[in-house]
């Protein structure tokens, strides 16, 4: 029973959760970005090339005489840097609200009884010599 009771705290933490969180919504924009790359940065931007070269699909780019084929190599590297540009953005976004936040501190807290105190017996004692 400890076991099952320690994992749940376990996967119940903030962190866990964010981060399940996280791996989910990674894999569905990770989608949206294939989908970009393949059906309009293709299509839009690389056709041109790709009609020079006689193929329809990017992912036909190959070394000739060879089973190496870099245009699925080439989409995967345009998918990462969208998506290494997009995070850098949100990323970027994040620390500028945050340093924000810590550019404007909170006001110090009024000095407490003992303090006051102690501050008039200072006082007093400095008059005194």
């Amino acid at each position: 029973m400890g076991f099952a009771k320690e994992f749940k705290e376990f996967a119940m933490r903030g962190n866990v959760v964010d981060l399940a969180v996280g791996v989910i919504i990674g894999g569905a924009f990770g989608k949206i970005v294939s989908s970009l790359v393949e059906d309009i940065i293709t299509p839009a931007i690389l056709t041109p090339a790709l009609e020079a070269a006689h193929l329809k699909n990017l992912s036909e780019l190959v070394i000739p005489g060879t089973a190496i084929k870099y245009g699925n190599f080439l989409s995967q590297v345009i998918s990462f840097i969208i998506v290494a540009f997009a995070l850098f953005l949100i990323i970027k976004g994040i620390n500028s609200m945050k340093k924000k936040e810590e550019a404007a501190p909170a006001a110090p807290a009024a000095p407490g009884k003992e303090e006051v105190l102690l501050t008039e017996i200072r006082d007093i004692l400095k008059a005194k010599n």
